[in-house]
């Protein structure tokens, strides 16, 4: 009963070697070096070109940040040099232009009524409000409404509401200019055949 006892141990210790030694035996037979350094190489050199890339990117990127911090400045310097001059500047006054005076006197000959300069309620169909509105617009005097277009004319009475615009400025324009170059006779004499302004 010993002796099989020993053998229990025995032969599984030495099918246990025997398997081992087999088992080493035949792994260093089939080991089989994989060589990578191809596709690492491969990779290495993308990973090298795109860092070259996004140098080349951050450069240009860089150039062009400066050359629009350069237009910005240019930009502003312009803008500096533009001076808008004030209204009453822009305004024109009679020693200015081209001897144009206005004479109170031959306006209230005509109109029979005292006349102030640049009082475009002289304009028939502008009334207080209207004038207003023309004011905010930053057309003060006659002059300035004669070179206004009548699609001007039109916008600014339609920033005061429906009730401004069904008036009709298509001759403010002109009646101004006829105001602005002192030509009272003229003007009344148009207003009264245009049924006070209205054609």
């Amino acid at each position: 009963m010993e002796n099989t006892n020993i053998w229990c141990w025995i032969i599984p210790a030495l099918v246990g070697i025997i398997c081992a030694i087999l088992g080493y035996l035949l792994g260093k037979g089939n080991k089989e070096i994989i060589d990578n350094s191809e596709d690492l190489q491969l990779w290495k050199d993308k990973n090298s070109k795109l860092t070259t890339d996004k140098d080349q990117l951050t450069a240009k990127n860089t150039q062009l940040q400066a050359d629009l911090d350069t237009c910005r400045a240019k930009a502003k310097e312009a803008a500096k040099a533009v001076v808008t001059p004030p209204v009453a500047a822009m305004a024109p006054t009679p020693t200015q232009d081209a001897g144009i005076a206005f004479d109170a006197a031959a306006a209230k000959a005509v109109f029979g009524k005292k006349v102030k300069q640049d009082d475009l309620k002289l304009v028939e169909g502008i009334g207080p409000k209207i004038e207003g509105l023309f004011h905010t617009f930053d057309i003060k005097t006659w002059k300035a409404l004669s070179e206004a277009t009548v699609a001007k004319c039109q916008e600014v009475l339609n920033s005061g509401g429906e009730r401004y615009r069904i008036h009709d400025p298509s001759s403010w324009p002109m009646q101004a200019k006829m105001c602005y170059e002192g030509k009272w006779a003229d003007l009344q004499k148009w207003q009264s055949e245009h049924k006070h302004g209205k054609l």
